[in-house]
């Protein structure tokens, strides 16, 4: 019996012997598999005990639980069950003889991320494709175009052709190979690079305006990105919105499109809105004071009873710019002025002929210089001149046309009987009359204008929020209005003086708020505080109530009776009067400032007087005057 054993045995080994040579590769399977089949028992055998009463181990504490324990007693952890250890295992392992493998490269074959892999998978996930470089998607290499966006291939030829599946790794190639594989970028971190090109975020900054975003706008410019770059053909067709995308428009053609006024404002902001670069008003520079300014504004909101029950403010205040600025230097001083002022506005209201600052008497010897302040450029312009004239801010928070809309609709009666009478006689001008019918319906589209923030206002909304401040309103403006292209759009009739009427004069001030009207646009006009060593009459600035060729300003929504005595009637609303050179102009007194519009202004002094001192280094140039003053030249009289 054993004769027979040992002869089978031997046959068999012989029979192994014979077929190792043709049969090589089948043997290195079998081992591999052996190999394997090895690794997942040990791996098994760790994590699930052998016999029912055995204790458990924590994988995160190494706390010993029970086994009916679903968690950890000591960490709460959760068991380990066999799901979890199947995903560590790896083909790659197996390459090697059991008995070769180490110690220590097992606990690193334990560490590494594993997968469970094909060797066909492993061959396809080798595969290089190439990454669009407009739309971020990895193609195949044999493709031609991006199959998202259809871009042509950058470099057709440099695709790396199939390779052949690269030779099975033992687990000592792995273990080296491990750091290697550690630092190569996956494929989100390289996706989200190129996410961050300047072509990928203009597309976003336009889809952003479409769909109302403003941070995608924002991000575009705070990258450096242009806000007048313009969309190419190409740029068209890859966002694929024929309807909404033309080749040639900016961002402000798409602003202005689909209504977007914050985005617009921000844009003309950056273009041309008064000049490039960033606009840095007072309440730019203190936002937390301008906000309480804001709310102050909003508790003086009042309610007047009685045959004209009007929304008013309780307080007069009037805005002007410190006379510290004339302290700084003079490229401080320029630069300033270009972030605070409306340049388009200005030159376009001192063009010939001029419409403010024509009077050398007023401008020169009374200081009253007038300057136009940069305004956000939407629909609420109107509303944000008035209160950056009277308190140095806008009206972000709508305050004022809150209460011009509701001063419309209460007091709608005494408003529509001065604004029709005013209509019909502007109307038989041009020999026409027209009827009631026509009347009610214009009056109820500038109700719901006044209503609706964002929407544009009118001659009616001014007189309105002049009776909402209870002073007069002087608008410096043109007389025509033109497009972009310089063509001629309409006839502008805001430019006059516009009287709180329907108030006894008792209870106005009679120094008017002064505001500029150019290119469809409101904008305040402020005085610069004068300096003692000028003259004048006390502190106030003066406006002047006529034109450069002395015609009196129009008065608006005078009665007929009123329209005979046009200059008594400013006179009597106005606090008016008569220059030594001849001018009629309007004294506007500038009292001491409000506590917080005076903290406003000191801290948006200290951030031009800090850009000062950084330019001029420690010493302060009146110090060089003071050593000139006192210097012992020996050629003086004084020695």
């Amino acid at each position: 019996m054993s004769e027979e054993v040992q002869n089978d045995g031997s046959r068999t080994s012989a029979s192994l012997g014979e077929s190792g040579a043709p049969g090589a590769e089948c043997a290195t399977l079998d081992a591999s598999t052996n190999v394997s089949q090895t690794t997942i028992s040990q791996m098994t055998a760790s994590s699930v005990p052998a016999t029912e009463g055995a204790k458990w181990c924590c994988d995160v504490c190494t706390y010993e639980n029970f086994p009916l324990s679903r968690k950890c007693t000591m960490c709460r952890s959760p068991k380990p069950v066999l799901n979890e250890d199947i995903f560590r295992l790896q083909d790659g392992a197996s390459a090697l003889p059991a008995q070769d493998v180490c110690g220590a490269e097992a606990v690193a074959e334990r560490l590494k991320p594993l997968r469970i892999s094909s060797p066909q998978g492993a061959s396809a996930s080798s595969v290089a494709k190439w990454p669009c470089p407009t739309c971020t998607y990895d193609n195949w290499p044999k493709s031609l175009k991006c199959a998202m966006c259809g871009s042509s291939n950058p470099a057709p030829g440099a695709a790396p052709a199939a390779s052949p599946p690269p030779p099975a790794l033992g687990i000592n190639d792995i273990c080296n190979s491990q750091n290697a594989s550690i630092h190569e970028l996956d494929p989100n971190n390289r996706r989200s690079k190129r996410r961050n090109n300047t072509d990928w975020i203009w597309l976003q900054a336009c889809l952003g305006v479409v769909e109302g975003d403003a941070r995608c706008v924002e991000a575009y410019l705070s990258s450096g990105g242009d806000p007048a770059r313009a969309l190419t053909p190409a740029e068209v067709a890859l966002l694929n919105r024929s309807s909404a995308f033309d080749a040639g428009h900016t961002l402000v053609h798409l602003a202005i499109r689909f209504q977007r006024q914050e985005i617009l404002s921000t844009l003309l902001s950056r273009i041309s809105g008064g000049g490039p670069g960033l606009k840095r008003s007072p309440s730019y520079i203190a936002p937390d004071l301008a906000s309480a300014i804001r709310r102050h504004i909003a508790s003086c909101i009042r309610y007047k009873k009685g045959s004209f029950p009007c929304r008013y403010i309780n307080e007069f205040c009037t805005f002007y710019l410190p006379a510290e600025i004339e302290e700084l230097p003079a490229p401080i001083q320029e630069q300033l002025f270009s972030e605070l002022l409306d340049r388009e506005a200005q030159q376009t209201l001192e063009a010939d002929p001029p419409l403010i600052n024509w009077s050398l008497e007023l401008t020169v010897r009374l200081g009253s210089r007038l300057y136009a302040l940069w305004n956000r450029s939407a629909g609420d312009c109107l509303p944000d001149a008035l209160c950056q004239a009277a308190y140095g801010v806008s009206d972000r928070h709508n305050t004022l046309r809150a209460a011009l809309a509701e001063s419309l609709g209460a007091a709608g009666r005494a408003f529509y009987a001065r604004w029709a009478a005013w209509e019909r006689a502007q109307a038989a001008r041009l020999h026409y009359a027209p009827d009631e019918a026509q009347l009610r319906a214009e009056w109820a589209r500038l109700l719901a204008a006044a209503a609706r923030p964002g929407a544009a206002l009118h001659q009616l909304h001014v007189f309105a929020l002049a009776h909402v401040l209870r002073r007069p309103v002087l608008v410096y403006g043109v007389d025509v209005v033109n497009s972009f292209r310089g063509e001629a759009l309409g006839f502008a009739r805001f430019r006059g003086l516009y009287l709180p009427l329907l108030w006894e004069p008792e209870q106005c001030c009679k120094a008017p708020l002064c505001l500029a009207y150019t290119r469809g646009h409101f904008s305040a006009l402020v005085p610069l505080d004068p300096d003692i060593c000028r003259e004048r009459a006390g502190d106030a600035a003066f406006l002047p109530l006529t034109d450069v060729d002395g015609k009196l300003l129009p008065v608006h929504f005078l009665t007929c009776d009123e329209m005979a005595d046009e200059e008594g009637v400013v006179r009597r609303w106005v606090s008016a009067c008569v220059t030594g050179g001849g001018v009629l102009a309007a004294r506007q007194a500038l009292h001491a400032r409000p506590l917080l519009q005076a903290q406003m202004l000191e801290e948006w002094l200290n951030h031009y007087r800090r850009l000062a001192q950084q330019t001029r280094g420690p010493f302060p140039p009146r110090l060089a005057a003071a050593a000139a003053e006192f210097s012992s030249d020996p050629d003086t009289d004084e020695e």
